[in-house]
């Protein structure tokens, strides 16, 4: 914005200058203007822009607030207004919590769809890697193996933020497809690696291998589901608040 300020001054400043030109050549006056027209509208147009964004910031805040109060369903129509009429951020941002409300329900259809939306409408790549990513857990239970793993592996590259998450959830839906030997490998890098893992991923990764071992996987949706839950996964979490840099928060 200072950069803005410090063009519109020097215009000012150099104003003397324009009043020759014009007099000798008028057509150089129609571009000068429109010059300052456009420079005005910029400044106008990001003050919009500045408005909308602390609307849906105050909007967002209140439903977080609901949530808070009275439960996650009793926000949900206040997360539906923000996703039709917010900013982009915030529209995803609503989406998320929506889809983690319809989960929690149980509608995993619901759920899908609105982490879905999400991920097409953020602007923000990680915030559509997240919403891609609960998309896909979502689904780890009940789709075929196939349509888990191409959800998963665009967030895989070395560059996603949630590369380990998905390699974790693409263990285990390989687990929950039969693929024992599969799993088993990725469990085992998982629980020995240090590019981002955290001590929970670790723990479930070698959780997995012992009920793997244990004959436990004649069972594999009690498996993966057992498995998953050792300690909890935070893998779900939606964002809480204004995110300025969106970045993945725990929730609920």
């Amino acid at each position: 914005m200072v950069d803005v300020f410090d063009e519109v001054e020097e215009q000012l400043r150099s104003d003397r200058y324009k009043s020759l030109a014009l007099k000798s050549l008028p057509w150089l006056g129609a571009l000068a203007a429109a010059a300052v027209l456009g420079v005005g509208g910029w400044m106008g147009w990001t003050s919009y822009q500045e408005n909308l964004t602390n609307k849906a910031t105050e909007a967002y805040q209140a439903a977080l607030t609901t949530g808070q109060k009275s439960g996650p369903v009793a926000a949900f129509p206040a997360f539906e207004a923000i996703s039709k009429t917010g900013t982009p951020v915030y529209k995803a941002l609503a989406l998320l919590q929506m889809g983690g409300v319809r989960l929690e329900q149980n509608k995993t259809a619901e759920a899908v769809a609105y982490f879905d939306q999400a991920a097409k409408l953020s602007p923000d790549p990680v915030l559509a890697d997240l919403a891609g990513l609960n998309s896909a857990l979502a689904l780890i239970d009940t789709a075929p193996y196939k349509d888990v793993e191409a959800r998963l592996t665009p967030l895989m590259g070395e560059k996603s933020p949630y590369r380990v998450q998905a390699k974790e959830a693409l263990a285990f839906a390989k687990l929950r497809a039969g693929d024992l030997a599969g799993a088993r490998g990725d469990f085992l890098v998982l629980s020995s690696s240090l590019d981002n893992s955290s001590d929970e991923i670790r723990e479930r990764a070698r959780g997995a291998m012992a009920m793997m071992d244990s004959g436990s996987a004649k069972d594999l949706p009690a498996v993966v589901k057992a498995a998953m839950a050792l300690p909890p996964s935070a893998a779900l979490s939606l964002p809480t608040g204004p995110q300025a840099d969106v970045a993945p928060n725990t929730a609920q």
